[in-house]
């Protein structure tokens, strides 16, 4: 560990400072250079907007540049730390959308006394950009924010803590189910967490197609039961009229188990009252909810899922939104509909069922990898995945507009 966070302070801090920088797309390497990229050229551009805003997007970068925006309440599993802590993540998340889907990023970390300044900073910056990707903000206001901010601005907001880990987790889970011989419409669920990603995963998963009487939430005060007065509206949603109360008894015959939460909450007792074949999907970052080898030895018939690179099935938001947003952008589309989402990810399980190519396999140094248990999902490198996605969200925003 003491040699990883050497590593990792050097990797940020050499040769310079930083991720990320600004380069320019254009020449600039003469006197006439000089006139058309600022004055008296770029009057001309100027005038060409203030008669039709739509041009923005043929004469600047704004339909291929996204604001990666947090206040730093919830970064990553390190909880809230402010913004200025987040920004090694959102400078982070700047070179994911550009090494996958080739979209620029500025990444800005507010200092916002209240959400109302918040959702007002964002409001107020938003003309520069072309998208919004909210991240890192926590729960319940991440929902106020994402929904005031949708309602106000004409270009795509999305919280990829909440959406993007449920398209993946999504994509997964189709995936799981097809191997493990089970239906969506009638397994019984356990989802342990219930802030934002716990949310948005349950939501994606009832609209295509899953059971809301089957699913059972768990927070970190137990199970999410009509009898809590403790719960805001968003949990409310999902109160269920049961006698179970604990995280032991609502595993006890579950098919899937969904975890966004903390580590080492799940027992080998747990997983051994679990239905036959079951699913588990342990996604609490960098430590799951219960670890692999600890599921496969209490069990030989579970099909196993985390959110990290060092084990199988790997659910990594990387497979996400960069392709969500480029297809977005593809599309022109105001904002990233629930279809969208879908198609999204419908494409990345039908991706991970074909027979992968070897220059992902030469990436991870393997022999063969097949669909089936310890492969359900796409591999990040993956290079069909620019193809594919992309496309689907687009075709399913033209589709849903």
């Amino acid at each position: 560990m003491t040699d990883l966070k050497s590593r990792a302070l050097a990797y940020h801090e050499f040769p310079k400072p930083g991720k990320i920088s600004v380069e320019s797309s254009k020449p600039c390497v003469s006197q006439a250079d000089l006139s058309l990229a600022y004055t008296p050229g770029v009057a001309e551009p100027v005038r060409a907007i203030a008669q039709d805003p739509a041009n923005a997007y043929r004469y600047t970068n704004k339909g291929n540049l996204v604001a990666v925006i947090t206040d730093g309440t919830a970064i990553l599993g390190l909880g809230n730390l402010g913004p200025l802590a987040s920004k090694p993540v959102m400078e982070g998340k700047g070179i994911l959308f550009k090494r996958f889907a080739g979209i620029d990023v500025f990444d800005i970390e507010v200092a916002a006394p209240s959400v109302a300044s918040f959702i007002e900073t964002v409001v107020n910056i938003a003309p520069t950009f072309g998208g919004i990707n909210l991240e890192d903000i926590a729960a319940p206001h991440c929902f106020e924010i994402e929904e005031a901010l949708k309602k106000r601005l004409d270009i795509p907001v999305f919280h990829d803590d909440q959406h993007g880990t449920a398209v993946v987790m999504c994509a997964g889970l189709l995936n799981a189910l097809e191997v493990q011989n089970k239906a969506l419409t009638d397994i019984k669920l356990v989802c342990l967490g219930a802030g934002a990603a716990g949310l948005a995963c349950m939501r994606l998963l009832i609209a295509m197609g899953g059971n809301k009487a089957n699913m059972t939430l768990v927070d970190s005060k137990g199970v999410i039961h009509s009898g809590r007065t403790d719960l805001n509206a968003h949990k409310q949603e999902f109160a269920q009229a049961t006698e179970m109360r604990t995280l032991a008894e609502a595993m006890t015959g579950a098919d899937v188990f969904i975890g966004v939460s903390g580590p080492n909450l799940v027992t080998q007792a747990m997983v051994k009252s679990m239905a036959a074949r079951p699913i588990l999907f342990a996604m609490a970052n960098p430590d799951p909810e219960i670890s692999p080898a600890e599921v496969h030895a209490a069990r030989d018939d579970a099909l196993m899922a985390t959110g990290r690179s060092d084990y199988p099935n790997q659910v990594n938001n990387v497979l996400g939104f960069p392709y969500i947003f480029r297809g977005t952008f593809e599309a022109r589309a105001k904002a990233i509909t629930q279809p969208m989402m879908i198609a999204a990810a419908k494409a990345l399980a039908e991706l991970a069922r074909e027979p992968v190519p070897t220059e992902v396999l030469a990436a991870y140094n393997l022999d063969q990898l097949a669909f089936g248990r310890n492969y359900i999902i796409p591999k990040p490198f993956d290079p069909r995945l620019i193809e594919r996605i992309p496309r689907a969200v687009a075709a399913a925003a033209q589709t849903s507009a």
